[in-house]
């Protein structure tokens, strides 16, 4: 059964509600696509939702279920933007040579607050113009040049044989990452309060 395909582009938009909830479909938000102050409802997965030089601001993200390992985001231009729900996976911002596109990607004045965000990247940013979600969700900042000072502590179960001896192999533009504690406790072998107690010892991680 062939896709559905929907394309938005070569337009801008304002005030607009898109829902992009079809999961037979193929969602095309791409070039020359300016989104202002749009409501932008996604539930369908990475593998539908395909964005080329799409520029979105002030818009609003409402994930109605979990995206996961969508990319893409770096191929979008982000100013002011808001997002609800669950993200996993998922890298925004300016990531040079990732892949074709890339030029286009950028994240500024962005709220993640009211989102569920685990194993999420911010590539090429300043972070201090973003607002992360609180914990159980927390964010290390600069995670690749402040690696050797959070080796330096014992961490709980295998948490720091997993993510921090291999923060300095993150891609040299990330900027933040961003967890989800009762994830990363559940599959390293650790909870939730353990991490929180060492993570309350580091300025340089937002919870």
């Amino acid at each position: 059964m062939l896709a559905n395909k929907v394309f938005y582009k070569d337009k801008e938009l304002e005030n607009e509600r898109l829902e992009l909830t079809d999961k037979g479909s193929l969602y095309f938000l791409g070039s020359n696509l300016t989104l202002r102050n749009c409501t932008l409802v996604l539930k369908v997965s990475a593998r539908n939702l395909f964005l080329d030089g799409v520029r979105f601001i002030d818009c609003t993200f409402e994930v109605k279920q979990e995206l996961k390992n969508h990319q893409q985001w770096v191929f979008a231009s982000l100013k002011g933007c808001r997002f609800k729900g669950r993200l996993s996976g998922c890298d925004f911002g300016r990531w040079p040579g990732y892949a074709e596109g890339w030029e286009h990607g950028s994240i500024e004045d962005c709220d993640f607050s009211e989102a569920r965000l685990d194993g999420c990247r911010f590539m090429g940013c300043d972070p201090s113009t973003l607002r992360f979600p609180k914990w159980p969700c927390f964010t290390f900042l600069d995670p690749i040049r402040r690696a050797p000072e959070l080796r330096g502590v014992k961490w709980p179960g295998i948490f720091g044989d997993v993510v921090i001896e291999k923060l300095h192999k993150q891609p040299p533009s990330t900027r933040a990452l961003t967890l989800f504690a009762p994830v990363e406790a559940r599959l390293l072998e650790t909870t939730p309060e353990a991490l929180q107690a060492v993570i309350e010892r580091f300025d340089c991680i937002v919870s």
